[in-house]
């Protein structure tokens, strides 16, 4: 995978995981659906993305200063 596709990937993870980390959006969206039983689980899952998308972004970053 190229830089460009690794940073592009890196960015919509982190915004997208970030989104539903911090603000209640996949709460409501849940909630909607009828599946708000895990809701409480979603710490489990979000967290740890968003530290992954966030590791993929840096790489990239870093990546790209060296070359």
């Amino acid at each position: 995978m190229n830089n460009n596709k690794l940073l592009i990937t890196g960015l919509i993870g982190t915004s997208t995981s970030a989104l539903c980390c911090f603000t209640p959006i996949l709460v409501i969206f849940l909630g909607t659906v009828g599946l708000s039983k895990i809701i409480g689980y979603l710490d489990y899952a979000l967290l740890p993305a968003l530290g992954i998308f966030v590791l993929i972004t840096i790489y990239t970053f870093w990546k790209r200063s060296t070359t």
